[in-house]
């Protein structure tokens, strides 16, 4: 009698200490599906920041040299140079962690958050930022739209490759075949290029616009990788607050970086010049050089940001996939040429997209199917042994 009174307390107990759990279970499950769909929004949000800075970019440098400019390193330095935009949201996300401390009652957060090893990390990683943007600026300077864009999609390779070496990326058999599609479309392009040169263009300096494109594409494959461990590796909580204040240290780098560039080219004692012979008039001029350091900001911060919220090969993938818009854009409005190639390199581009998305949409239906068949095999024993 007595021992079957036990049974009953024992039961009684591990009921009640199941639904406390169950209860705590799911307003963590709660909070979790919260913050995952936070991250889906500030992953919509970069990728269309990201969409915005990978179509317009280009053009609006393109448009800087089509029309009289012709300083490199001001065109790259202009990639970076929007930084300062990035002090508004930092500023109101300083005051959000402010108040939200005040109402909690613990100590005032610091302006800055990051950590010395992280600072240097962004710095590094600014000084590489620096030197892509000059190799690519050179290509754009010398190459039409349409041809550099479609060589920048190789990239996606060196991502896939540096990802795996750096981050240990796990690749499905849609994402390898993405890659491919991807990287083979550029190939297609590169072997038929000739016919693409600008007129004016001399056959060496189209070929080293070239080559500085394809390095360009390497070294910025290697740059997305490196920002995702530096994430992985920081031993502070990446919020998205933190990835803004990076992308702030890292433009910031890049642009100093430029800027002793055009010092030493004397970019500065040119460019009064260089405007009054702008052919669209100088007021014209500035708007251009504003307009695109503006939109290649939201290009850096949609790239950094899309790799919080997902992966450094998705953001790979992303700017692969929207470099054929710039393409069709480039024929549109600079009435570029548009071979067979290009229309074989576009179409393997779409197929790529397709595949990857397909193959992360399978994906992600698989791990939802195996945490619930996980849930279920946890219940099932304990439910066996009251049982019993």
């Amino acid at each position: 009698y007595r021992s079957a009174i036990n049974i009953v307390e024992v039961w009684q107990q591990w009921r009640r200490g199941r639904r406390r759990f169950r209860t705590a279970d799911m307003a963590e499950g709660s909070e979790g599906e919260k913050n995952r769909t936070m991250k889906r929004i500030l992953l919509i949000i970069n990728c269309l920041l990201l969409a915005v800075g990978t179509a317009g970019g280009p053009l609006v440098m393109r448009l800087y040299f089509l029309r009289g400019g012709n300083r490199v390193w001001l065109s790259s330095f202009l990639e970076t140079a929007g930084f300062p935009f990035m002090l508004l949201p930092l500023a109101v996300s300083y005051f959000r962690r402010r108040a939200a401390a005040a109402a909690a009652g613990t100590a005032k957060p610091s302006p800055v958050s990051m950590k010395p090893p992280l600072l240097a990390a962004s710095v590094f990683i600014g000084v590489l930022t620096g030197l892509d943007d000059y190799l690519y600026a050179y290509g754009v300077a010398r190459l039409p739209v349409s041809t550099s864009s479609l060589i920048i999609a190789t990239q996606l390779g060196f991502t896939a490759l540096f990802a795996f070496l750096l981050v240990r990326q796990k690749f499905t058999s849609y994402s390898v075949n993405a890659v491919v599609l991807l990287t083979v479309g550029a190939g297609v392009l590169a072997l038929h290029s000739s016919g693409d040169r600008p007129p004016g263009e001399s056959v060496k300096a189209y070929v080293m616009g070239f080559v500085m494109t394809v390095i360009a594409a390497a070294l910025y494959g290697f740059v997305l990788p490196m920002v995702e461990l530096v994430y992985k590796k920081t031993k502070q909580p990446i919020t998205y607050s933190l990835v803004m204040e990076i992308q702030f240290v890292m433009c910031f780098s890049a642009t100093l970086f430029c800027l002793i560039g055009m010092i030493i080219n004397n970019d500065f004692k040119v460019i009064p010049r260089e405007a009054k012979t702008f052919k669209h008039g100088e007021v014209n001029y500035y708007v251009v050089l504003v307009g695109s350091a503006i939109i290649w900001q939201a290009f850096f911060l949609g790239a950094i940001g899309v790799i919080f919220c997902a992966s450094s090969l998705f953001s790979g993938i992303l700017i692969a996939v929207l470099l054929p818009v710039t393409e069709v854009l480039a024929v549109i409005f600079y009435k570029e040429k548009f071979q067979a190639e290009k229309g074989v390199s576009l179409l393997l581009s779409l197929w790529g997209m397709v595949s990857y998305f397909y193959g992360e949409i399978k994906h992600e239906k698989k791990m939802k199917k195996k945490k619930n068949s996980d849930m279920e095999a946890t219940e099932m024993p304990e439910l066996g042994m009251i049982e019993k």
